[in-house]
């Protein structure tokens, strides 16, 4: 079983064409708690996006009928706002912004570990909607004030740098799930390659230092083999 918190089932349509592939998918997606519907050709999963309600689309990038990049494209354009997930033995970076280009949310390039998939697409459920955003968030007794940008626990002012806030708020924005290291690089210090550095680690020391250290009850959870939790 992964090591991931899954606190609500999302329902997840997968569309890709490769069936070892889907079926690998379906499994992992599964066994982190989620429902899965599957579609084979990007004909069939546009359709299937527009006729039901999902939390959450994984989309492959070659696919028979329509490919993934026209499929999200038009989806878009018809006004689909569900998060979308791109996968693709194409993980360059040109490739990359192609496809947020084309309105996907985030992008996987093959192959990739199981539970970096469904951290990736749990990040996805949590998503909230432009109008729905919030100015404060709260994990606990932490809270960071992102129009002012304070940031405090039980009530006590905690001083973060530039970087250690930005750490910080994705990990609050995604409280109680899992964080993988691949997501860090790219979301807080927008590597789309692991530049085989300590940098998360130091950054997640000093960040727990000033966050835990002087409370009883730790937040910042390192999930071996996983990455990171910070506890909601």
């Amino acid at each position: 079983m992964l090591d991931t918190v899954q606190e609500d089932t999302m329902r997840v349509l997968v569309i890709e064409d490769d069936l070892e592939m889907a079926s690998f998918i379906e499994k992992v997606l599964v066994e982190a708690g989620h429902q899965v519907d599957m579609a084979t050709d990007g004909e069939r999963g546009l359709a299937m996006a527009r006729a039901s309600e999902f939390d959450a689309l994984v989309v492959d990038r070659m696919l028979p009928e329509k490919d993934g990049l026209t499929l999200v494209k038009e989806y878009r354009e018809a006004g689909g706002q569900t998060p979308t997930l791109f996968l693709s033995a194409l993980g360059d970076v040109q490739n990359r912004v192609q496809g947020l280009k084309a309105g996907a949310d985030d992008y996987l390039a093959k192959p990739f570990a199981p539970s970096e998939l469904a951290a990736r697409v749990e990040a996805l459920g949590r998503r909230v909607p432009t109008e729905q955003q919030v100015t404060v968030l709260k994990a606990g007794d932490l809270e960071m004030n992102l129009l002012t940008r304070k940031v405090t626990r039980a009530g006590q002012k905690i001083d973060l740098q530039p970087r250690e806030f930005r750490l910080l708020e994705y990990l609050m924005r995604h409280a109680g799930q899992v964080v993988t290291r691949t997501m860090l690089l790219e979301k807080v210090w927008d590597y789309n390659f692991d530049p085989q550095t300590n940098v998360i680690d130091v950054h997640i020391s000093r960040l727990r230092a000033k966050i835990d250290k002087e409370f009883e009850e730790p937040l910042l959870h390192t999930v071996r083999g996983a990455g990171y939790r910070l506890q909601g």
